[in-house]
């Protein structure tokens, strides 16, 4: 097989025309095409009235040589690359003859699903603790808080099966580097568990919401199918930590029952909410750093201004479906706002897991047909900026970005006025720093509701002064590049604080603790991933790490 790049085509061009295209690109007759694929389909936007769709598709022609040959120096034309998985190792047939422990991976969002799909495949044969419940008793759960204001600490946007990235747009792109093909992988599974194939070769796949529910059923059953063993409403409080002459080694979990569970390897895919599971490792001696992240607001505008301002005159073509966007300015105080998990067509959700405190987060259907976009508009701070000691200078305690965030989540209850509903604020109003009374055209998707209120009242702000400051300069800023993206109606709805995990468990090279052996930090919640796809890909890379620590590899 060989690999045609940059392959242009107008946007609306006629079914059958991708043949004729490959043909005449690299001077074939119709013969000596044997087969092709799409591997790749993305937009060119940048001229709005003469779009065009630019594929990359992979060939198989009666004489690649020959071709290879003839098209040497053109970057365009190269043989396909090997993009099969390959596991790391063979797994013997007597590993587990005796009573050899077996993996533990503790959570079971999108990280902790790879690694325990990795592990089960190799015949390693994993049992996973998850603190929340199976995916449709925890919809049933998220549901209750976003419709009656109740909240389940240990079921909810954060915590059960499918982790945070359930409820969300179900975006799977990425933009790490990935020379093993991982992300091609990850695709492959969600394909084999129900997500659509397109997903295989459009620019920015994703899911939706609903689907994602289906999948992750069954992933889990392939899982279990495979001699894997998920364990529901199982919290982890403890780890089993031995002092031995080498250092320390992790030699089990204990259970908020009381049980405990021997292993020499934990996979920690924690997510990045798991604040108490955060103190216990401290407290433990776990080596954890101080990270940046990112706090600010949810925006919803018109789906529509955003098409339009994107797309021009071909906003509602199909191929395109609902435009996106992505924006980051530099305000004049030093901080970088910019937008984050944009949602196209889509709602804000309350994603908090601990009571009277308020989380908004964004989640879209495969669909992408609600009539708002949204999209976190963020300002990035780092670890000085959140320190709880009150000095100026030495290392932040890891644990003071959990503190910082649950500050700004309390006062966005109290603005909000209880019941979980957020407190919100017309663009308009904001610039000009003074408190809505009324919605315009622009009505708010968060349920509970959402408690029109002055963001920005002094001593009693939703975010800090210097976040306020720099938001206020970017939203105008914004309007530069998407027209309307200040009209005075669009609504900002607060607080988003949990964009990434606020501290890092370090780990070494081979993917294990810096200071406990035997413990394999993962994920979002370990600092090392954000969003699924990447995720995905750590779980893979830290499983590919436990079964080479268990066969000595």
């Amino acid at each position: 097989m060989l690999r045609l790049t940059e392959l242009r085509l107008p946007l609306n061009h006629a079914e059958d025309a991708l043949r004729p295209a490959v043909l005449a690109r690299l001077g074939l007759k119709d013969g000596q095409l044997k087969n092709f694929t799409i591997f790749k389909r993305s937009y060119d936007a940048r001229k709005k009235s003469a779009m065009v769709l630019i594929y990359t598709v992979d060939c198989e022609v009666a004489d690649e040589a020959a071709l290879l040959a003839r098209f040497a120096g053109d970057a365009h034309v190269k043989p396909t690359p090997d993009m099969d998985y390959k596991f790391v190792g063979q797994l013997p047939a007597d590993f587990y003859a005796g009573a050899r422990p077996r993996p533990v991976v503790i959570g079971f969002g999108p990280c902790g699903i790879f690694a325990a799909l990795i592990l089960a495949q190799m015949g390693l044969r994993p049992i996973v603790l998850e603190r929340g419940k199976q995916v449709r008793e925890r919809t049933k759960d998220t549901w209750g808080l976003w419709r009656q204001g109740e909240l389940n600490p240990e079921s909810n946007v954060q915590f059960g099966e499918g982790g945070a990235g359930t409820f969300s747009d179900g975006k799977l792109w990425s933009q790490i580097s990935d020379p093993r093909h991982l992300t091609r992988k990850v695709l492959n599974e969600f394909v084999k568990a129900g997500a659509p194939e397109e997903i295989l070769f459009v620019s920015k796949p994703h899911i939706g919401t609903f689907r994602l529910v289906s999948m992750v059923i069954k992933m889990r059953a392939e899982i279990e199918a495979l001699g894997g063993e998920i364990r529901f409403e199982q919290k982890v409080t403890d780890l089993l930590i031995e002092q031995g002459p080498g250092g320390k080694q992790v030699r089990g979990v204990t259970l908020a029952s009381g049980e405990q569970l021997r292993t020499d390897q934990v996979v920690l895919a924690l997510g990045h909410s798991a604040r108490d599971t955060f103190q216990m490792l401290h407290e433990r001696g776990v080596h954890m750093e101080a990270k940046p992240f990112s706090i600010g607001y949810r925006i919803e505008h018109p789906q529509s201004i955003i098409d339009a301002a994107r797309f021009g005159p071909n906003a509602g073509n199909p191929i395109l479906g609902a435009a996106d966007y992505k924006l980051v300015h530099h305000a004049s105080n030093g901080r970088s706002v910019y937008s984050f998990c944009m949602c196209p067509g889509g709602t804000v959700v309350a994603a908090t897991s601990e009571p009277e405190r308020v989380v908004t987060n964004g989640m879209s259907q495969y669909s992408r047909n609600e009539r708002n976009a949204n999209a976190g508009i963020v300002v990035g701070i780092s670890p000085q900026d959140y320190r709880q000691d009150g000095k100026s200078e030495g290392p932040v305690s890891p644990l003071d970005g959990m503190a910082f965030q649950r500050i700004w989540e309390s006062r966005a209850y109290e603005l909000g006025e209880g019941g979980y509903k957020a407190p919100g604020a017309l663009v308009g109003d904001f610039i000009k720093r003074q408190r809505s009374r009324e919605f315009g055209n622009v009505m708010p998707s968060y349920k509970p509701g959402v408690t029109l209120t002055d963001l920005q009242q002094k001593g009693r702000g939703s975010l800090p002064e210097y976040a306020l400051e720099a938001i206020r300069e970017a939203l105008p800023a914004f309007e530069r590049q998407i027209r309307g993206f200040s009209m005075a109606d669009a609504v900002l709805t607060g607080v988003e604080t949990r964009t990434s995990s606020p501290l890092r468990i370090t780990r070494g090279k081979n993917y294990q603790s810096l200071n406990v052996a035997g413990l394999f930090p993962a994920g979002e919640g370990a600092g090392y991933a954000g969003g699924i796809m990447s995720a995905g890909v750590d779980g893979i890379e830290v499983a590919e790490a436990v079964a080479k620590d268990m066969l000595g590899l």
